[in-house]
């Protein structure tokens, strides 16, 4: 049998925090490019839930994630085409993570990762 070298770790996060570590996650395995704004912005969408779109983007600007309320729009439509936000509605839209990403938000949240790398040998 092979021998591998373990590494475990158990951290506890602020809700915040651990949605970030998800979306951080899925982004790295899926190769998606975001900044440190783009990263913020979804993790404040994953806080907050579904959300009417004009007033999330008024609430990223007064939590100075982005400075106006058009870049939270473009942000998202960039994001949309990513897969990573699912719009809905045609007059007032909601807004919410694409359930596709398995975000983890509400109640308690427990993460468990097996990540490994086995040489060949």
């Amino acid at each position: 049998m092979a021998k591998a070298n373990l590494v475990s770790k158990k951290v506890r996060m602020g809700h915040r925090d651990i949605i970030k570590y998800q979306l951080l996650t899925y982004c790295f395995m899926n190769d998606i490019q975001l900044s440190k704004n783009e990263l913020d912005c979804l993790t404040l969408l994953g806080a907050l839930g579904k959300h009417e779109l004009a007033s999330f983007c008024n609430t990223a600007v007064e939590e100075k994630i982005f400075k106006t309320a058009q870049t939270v729009r473009n942000f998202l439509t960039k994001a949309g085409n990513k897969s990573l936000v699912y719009k809905e509605g045609d007059n007032k839209k909601k807004i919410c993570l694409n359930d596709k990403l398995n975000i983890q938000t509400q109640g308690n949240i427990v993460l468990d990762f097996k990540i490994f790398y086995v040489t060949q040998k």
